[in-house]
């Protein structure tokens, strides 16, 4: 009798179990179709942010140490993809979200949805899906062609070439200047402009590369800290330049440029050199305003005095004033392995402030450009004060210091600082700035009419 007691409780306890994992099974499975649907995959979620936002970089043969095109290739980094999207690290773009202007027209940051569709894959098991659901492989445009040519309806008007330079596999690193005439015979506006070493394989030994515009000038635009000599900067992250309407640079006969290249070795011999492509406007279009590259700098009385101990942090800031009324474009910064963070801030002739932006996280692999849209541009009266700071982490909590223990002054070496900002001014009249402030003041009004 006993033991048909314990055989009815086997039986009953057994039932009860398989109740219980019924009722377990129910609450873990999906309540309908739909949510298996809303399961994030690689093929369905993923895949189209990484071609979006990652794979310009994140391919065969590119920059970046690893390729996302398939799923195979994106698994195995799937952990270290969501800390770098969730640090704001990748993709590059590092501008503070909670500071200033943040309507750019080059904006390559993922949305708070796709990160969030990112951090829920990885932590869901970055699952692959249903390989119907891959989309077709993105196709990129060819590297010999010019990143502008369908713009403008063909290759750049003037190319200039820097005379080829070999970076031997093992070596320090080296900064190549040579100077390449144009043979221009007249005066030409610029409309826009790219530069870039000459093959991929370049782009693994040139730091940056500017282009400096030597030319007769009859007028002193603007000082020493605002002037039209440095014409184009390149660097990991920035392709080129587009002026904006009726904007551009201007070209005299006779101009030459000077190049200043920054090569480093990466363990392989590689010869390569710097092409400069220039887009005309029209003979017989002439722009209203003209633009000139500024280096802005952000060390008080120079780069020159940069002082920073070891184990410490330390900053400084640079006044600029401008000279003419103008419209700044953009926002850089660079800085080298110490540099913390950057901010550009306007103090108007009326005493106000205006604070435009601020990284807070600096990354010196990456030297991106933020340029405003053309709706958001800012513009400032003559007499406007730009101050940029720069703050540096010269202690061990910073990931990218090679020694804290050094003492770090200003150079052009990796290891040296720097402090400035490259920063694109369109000047313009007094009576021209007040139309412009008119003419925004005008399409901002109708934009909020037509919203009502």
């Amino acid at each position: 009798m006993a033991n048909g007691r314990v055989v009815m409780g086997m039986r009953l306890g057994m039932k009860f179990g398989i109740l219980a994992l019924v009722g377990v099974l129910v609450a873990v499975a999906p309540a309908s179709p739909q949510g298996i649907d809303d399961a994030v995959t690689f093929t369905k979620d993923i895949a189209p942010i990484f071609q979006e936002k990652c794979q310009a970089c994140h391919r065969e043969g590119y920059m970046a140490p690893m390729s996302l095109v398939t799923y195979r290739e994106a698994r195995p980094w799937a952990r270290a993809i969501k800390a770098r999207v969730v640090e704001g690290q990748m993709p590059p773009w590092h501008i503070d979200k909670t500071i200033g202007i943040q309507a750019f027209k080059n904006d390559r940051s993922l949305s708070p949805e796709q990160i969030d569709t990112i951090v829920r894959w990885v932590d869901t098991g970055a699952s692959r899906g249903n390989p119907g659901d891959m989309p077709l492989p993105k196709e990129f445009a060819d590297d010999s062609i010019w990143n502008f040519a369908e713009l403008f309806d063909g290759p750049p008007d003037m190319i200039i070439k820097s005379p080829p330079y070999r970076v031997p596999a093992v070596a320090q690193d080296a900064w190549y200047r040579p100077t390449v005439e144009t043979g221009l015979t007249e005066e030409r506006w610029v409309r826009a402009i790219e530069i870039r070493p000459s093959t991929v394989a370049g782009r693994r030994v040139v730091h940056h590369a500017l282009a400096r515009l030597q030319q007769d000038e009859e007028n002193d635009l603007t000082d020493d800290d605002i002037g039209a000599g440095l014409f184009m900067e390149w660097a990991v992250g920035k392709q080129g330049e587009i002026m904006r309407p009726n904007s551009g640079k201007l070209m005299l006969p006779g101009a030459r440029f000077v190049f200043d290249i920054h090569y480093h070795a990466v363990g392989e011999e590689i010869t390569d050199g710097v092409e400069l492509g220039i887009y005309f406007y029209p003979k017989d279009e002439k722009p209203r305003y003209r633009q000139v590259l500024a280096s802005l700098g952000s060390i008080a009385g120079g780069s020159g005095n940069i002082d920073i101990p070891p184990n410490s942090l330390w900053g400084s800031q640079r006044f600029h004033v401008l000279k003419q009324a103008g419209r700044v474009e953009n926002f850089q910064p660079h800085m080298h392995l110490r540099g913390k963070g950057m901010s550009m801030e306007a103090i108007l002739p009326d005493g106000s402030t205006q604070m435009l932006n601020q990284v807070s996280d600096f990354n010196f692999n990456w030297h991106v450009n933020y340029v405003y849209t053309d709706e958001v541009a800012p513009l400032f009266p003559k007499g406007t004060i730009l101050r940029v700071a720069s703050w540096y982490d010269n202690t061990g909590a910073n990931r990218n210091n090679p020694d804290p223990n050094q003492w770090v002054g200003y150079g052009d070496r990796t290891v040296d600082e720097m402090g400035h900002a490259w920063v694109n001014v369109t000047y313009m009249s007094d009576a021209d700035y007040e139309d412009e402030v008119g003419r925004r003041s005008a399409e901002q009004t109708d934009a909020a009419s037509q919203q009502q």
